[in-house]
Formats: structure tokens, sequence, C-alpha cells
């Protein structure tokens, strides 16, 4: 550990990470029960520490700079294991007790939460944790869920978002599939091969197209709502379908289809209500999915 280089206030850290976060100043100074010329001062100084510009003003509101971006996601790791780190040295964790209703899509939730869960059980065994498996945007502000794992930043503005990973779905088919329609090699390949949708595949036909492949309709022998039941679909040799390449790389006999095409983006938000700074169960389901996520 080179201690000399770690010569910045945490205190000025914490306030260019709520500022950030918060949008404005003033927003930040309420939320840390600071005044707004002390929160200033801290991100100045800050600033001054790193040689470096963090906001430029646009308006009457802040936006961060490139320097800024970069520095937020470390910053934001810090304040996670700071959280963390409050919540075991007091003990508080293993007495946090209450309910936290969670939604993600069906596929999310059946393969990438148990394990998040596991680790949520032993730090905190007296939360009840009620998993919303979905493929419907549930209303946070109306309190339909506490926390959502979203593809897409909600626009509200009293819902506090962060991004958390940026993965990439991809193609893929059965082992036993391939061996029995064969390996395409192009886009053309793939014109009379059966895909499995989801909901209505128009959407998913537009997308696969703008990649530069050719399908219609006709493709889409197989369509379910569900994430989970296309997968198992796949899995069982019925077609090619869809998915994110983490759920992708831990399922056996699954193969990647025409890896030269371009990769669809799949960013993933944990999306939750301003009670996050006031609900130490929320704030607890919060940095433990964040963490998880970004391992």
């Amino acid at each position: 550990m080179n201690w000399q280089a770690v010569s910045f206030d945490w205190n000025h850290v914490r306030a260019f990470l709520a500022t950030a976060e918060e949008g404005s100043l003033s927003a930040a100074a309420r939320v840390l029960a600071q005044t707004q010329p002390t929160l200033g001062r801290q991100v100045a100084a800050l600033e001054e520490k790193l040689g470096v510009v963090l906001f430029e003003r646009v308006g009457r509101s802040l936006s961060l700079t490139q320097s800024g971006l970069e520095l937020l996601e470390h910053v934001r790791a810090m304040g996670d294991a700071a959280s963390r780190i409050s919540l075991t040295a007091s003990g508080q964790s293993q007495t946090i007790e209450g309910n936290v209703r969670l939604t993600a899509s069906d596929a999310m939730s059946a393969y990438f939460l148990p394990p998040v869960l596991k680790k949520l059980r032993q730090v905190a065994p007296g939360l009840t944790v009620e998993i919303v498996a979905s493929n419907t945007v549930r209303d946070l502000q109306q309190r339909e869920a506490d926390i959502a794992i979203r593809h897409i930043r909600p626009e509200q503005p009293d819902l506090i978002a962060k991004l958390v990973r940026e993965t990439t779905a991809h193609l893929y088919a059965s082992t036993k599939f391939l061996d029995e329609q064969g390996r395409p090699s192009s886009a053309d390949d793939l014109k009379n091969v059966v895909f499995i949708g989801f909901e209505t595949s128009d959407r998913l036909i537009s997308g696969l197209n703008e990649l530069g492949l050719s399908l219609t309709n006709e493709n889409f022998k197989l369509v379910s709502n569900s994430g989970v039941a296309t997968w198992e679909m796949v899995k069982h040799g019925l077609g090619i379908g869809v998915m994110v390449r983490e759920v992708a790389e831990m399922t056996p006999d699954i193969e990647l289809v025409l890896p030269d095409l371009v990769p669809i983006p799949v960013p993933i938000w944990l999306v939750t209500h301003r009670e996050l700074h006031t609900s130490r169960r929320i704030r607890l389901v919060f940095d433990l999915l964040a963490d998880a996520f970004r391992n």
C-alpha cells in the first residue's frame, strides 16, 4: 500500500459523491445535513488536491466533467465500502429487520440473484426479501417495489439510479441444435433457421436485423413472455435465442452463434426511491446488489 499516494480527505470525497448522485450542491447538502457553502468548499478542496476539475456549471445545474466521470466509479466503490464498514462495526447488519421487495426480470431473478441472496442471508438474517420476478416494469414511486433491476435508466427525478454493469447479449444455441442444423458462418445462413422469441417478436426482429440479419416472423416458431422459458427452449435444442453472456457462460452445452456479430449492449441499472438515504435495510440490499454486479 502506497500510503503517501492517499492524501485526500474522505469528507471531501463524500461531498463529491453526494453532489454527483444528487445532481446539485443544494440537494447534496440536504442529504448530508450540511450547508451548501460547506459542500462547495469540500468539493473545491478535492479538485485542488487532485489537480482536476470535477464539475462544470451548465445553467443552474452541475455537470460532471470527463475527469469527474472517471473518478465517480471509484468513489462509488469507496462509498459502498464505507457503508458496509459502518454496518459491520456497529453490528447493525445483524439487527436489521423488515421486508424489502426487489423486482427484476424472471431471467435475472433466476440466474443472477440466488448467490446475492445467499450472501444477504448471512449478513442480515432478520431481513425478509420478496422477489417480484416480472418482465413488467414496476412503479417504485407507488411502492410496488423498493429496489428494481432495470436495463434502462429511469427518467423520474425522485428515483435514484446507479449503473452497476454494462454487459452484452449474443445469439446462442445448444451444441445439439448446431450439430443437427449446422453451424452458420454468415448472416445469410440464418434466414431459414428457427429462433426463440420473447413476447412479441417484432422488436427483437427489428433489433437483430439492425445488426445485419434478415429475419421475419417466420423464423420465430416459438415465443414466450418468460426469459427463463425461452432459455430452457434454447438449452433443449429448439432454436437460437438471445441471452446475456454471463448466463450463457454458466450454461453447459451452449455455443455462441456468429461470434463476429456485433453484440447487443445490455446496461444494468439499480433503481430505488429516496428512502435509500433513510432506510438501513434498503441501503444494505442496494449496496450488496451493487457490489455483486460490479464483481
